[in-house]
């Protein structure tokens, strides 16, 4: 039983305590990998929920957006409740509540009672994968970091595409009350695991009980701010391709309360002795510059995995589950190199060089997607998302190694905070991206082929409704292949920021960064 135990002294904020720290990271890892799985394996069940409680598919677009919108409120404030509430205890009551309300959502009879227990769910869910970060960064030392947050890349890059098959097969050959019921075991055995084996330290202890006896102020304009503003992006996200963009009333409202909202956030939290959203982390030049890094990741990674079942699908005539294996080939990928790109991060090659790298790839690999052919096979199609995907654990890893540098290990669990968030709303923004960009560019195409097609165009014996669905099939493959495009650019044109970061200790040396060094900006 030896392995149960660490074989040096646990570094001063470690999760692990006199355990082995990756048996402690590996029943971490479990409660944020449900809550990923979870914001992706509702999307195929949509059509049999909105059946079964006899709503529009329209209306039950609202079992994803509650859960959103309530994620992305608590997602930022996280890092100021673990310091309030005490880390561990946080991270209990987040299963705990995430657990019960799958429950709750598993029983719904009616659309009021599954988007209520849909809110309490994103609730739970949004403060797992912040407090998973910090854990993991206050528990190993700098130089170990990139191995660590090769667990975390799968819990991320894996999950999200995971979630579309699973879905599928519980929905089809159970129903889609499993899509709900399967985190109940899952949630009982982290909860367990955590419960017992999980150290609080007692630095974070101290400090927890400094902060109350200084007779806390409680930001409670700061939280409304974040209530208001982050829950209005949501929805004007959600909701933009839908209520005609900024042709809806409803749209523009939403604009002007998340923007003021989020401004006005930012000055009055920057000044805040105890901030819900420590905006001073932005001094810090490796955080602010990786914040950005990672907004991109995020808007290619979900903009990606919301394509590419959509185009199968309407286009293609695969079923939900084909489309999801199609998808399965480029995960299990990244899970072979998630290993690889944790043990070369720093010791063999620089995180700057593989973050280059990473991008450069990333961009040439949609490239060649943007010029699939209408009769595609399943075989390229799950060859192109292995070459798309393959650079994501070379990108995630060095940037969530490098994020960290420079900032005070009392302020990792803000980090880590804001950081999950800024993925979020990149992966939101890139999924509005995609749809809205997606209608627009099929319009387009729609009408320079239309104007292509006289009376003087022989139709090869086809009736006109066939030349028209013909059309509208040519003018939405065309589309989706302009956005390939598009992705590619961004990932190719962001790389030169990463040239401002600073650099991490390299594994196996056995130090930090320098004394005082914070790389402030």
């Amino acid at each position: 039983m030896s392995f149960l135990y660490a074989s040096r002294p646990a570094l001063p904020r470690s999760a692990a305590g006199v355990y082995n720290p990756w048996l402690i990271v590996a029943m971490i890892a479990l409660a944020p990998f449900m809550e990923v799985l979870d914001t992706t394996i509702a999307n195929v069940a949509l059509t049999h929920i909105a059946g079964s409680l006899a709503v529009s598919p329209e209306e039950s677009t609202w079992v994803l957006t509650s859960y959103l919108v309530s994620n992305s409120m608590i997602l930022p404030i996280t890092g100021w409740l673990a310091a309030v509430l005490g880390r561990k205890r946080l991270f209990l009551i987040c299963i705990a509540l995430f657990t019960a309300s799958s429950v709750l959502c598993a029983f719904s009879t009616s659309l009021t009672m599954l988007i209520v227990a849909r809110v309490l769910q994103g609730l739970g869910g949004g403060g797992l994968q912040p407090i998973t970060q910090s854990m993991f960064a206050d528990t190993f030392p700098i130089e170990k970091r990139a191995q660590v947050f090769a667990v975390y890349g799968v819990v991320i890059i894996v999950a999200p595409a995971t979630g579309p098959i699973l879905g599928g097969w519980l929905t089809d050959h159970l129903s889609w009350h499993w899509v709900f019921l399967i985190n109940l075991p899952v949630g009982l055995i982290a909860f367990t695991l955590i419960a017992i084996f999980v150290n609080e330290p007692a630095v974070l202890v101290r400090e927890r009980a400094a902060r109350l006896a200084a007779k806390l102020r409680f930001d409670w304009f700061g939280l409304i701010l974040v209530a208001t503003g982050f829950g209005a992006l949501q929805i004007f996200l959600d909701k933009f391709s839908l209520d005609d963009g900024f042709g809806s009333t409803f749209i523009c409202e939403l604009f002007v309360v998340w923007t003021v909202s989020l401004v006005t956030l930012g000055v009055w939290e920057w000044g805040h002795p105890e901030p819900v959203v420590n905006v001073r982390m932005f001094k810090y030049r490796n955080f602010s510059i990786s914040c950005i890094i990672m907004f991109v990741i995020g808007f290619i990674l979900l903009s990606t995995t919301q394509l590419l079942p959509q185009l199968t699908q309407t286009l293609l005539g695969y079923s939900s589950q084909t489309s999801g294996f199609a998808l399965a080939l480029g995960g299990l990928a990244t899970i072979g190199l998630m290993p690889v790109a944790g043990i070369v991060t720093g010791r063999f090659i620089s995180a700057k060089v593989l973050l280059i790298g990473g991008l450069v790839e990333t961009g040439i690999a949609l490239m060649l997607q943007s010029h699939l052919a209408p009769d595609v096979s399943f075989y390229t199609i799950s060859l192109d998302r292995v070459l798309q995907v393959i650079a994501l654990p070379f990108l995630f890893i060095p940037i969530s190694a490098l994020s960290y540098v420079g900032v005070p290990p009392a302020r990792n669990g803000d980090a880590s905070a804001i950081i999950n968030q800024v993925r979020n709303i990149g992966g939101s923004i890139g999924i509005s991206y995609v749809t809205t960009m997606l209608a627009i560019r099929t319009q387009f195409h729609h009408a320079r082929i239309a104007d292509a097609i006289t009376p003087y165009v022989s139709l090869h014996g086809q009736t006109l409704p066939q030349v028209t669905a013909a059309v509208q099939h040519e003018a939405a493959f065309m589309s989706y292949l302009d956005l390939f495009h598009s992705l590619g650019l961004v990932a190719l044109l962001i790389w030169p920021i990463i040239l401002l970061l600073g650099a991490p200790a390299k594994a196996g040396r056995g130090k930090g960064p320098a004394k005082g060094v914070s790389y402030e900006v």
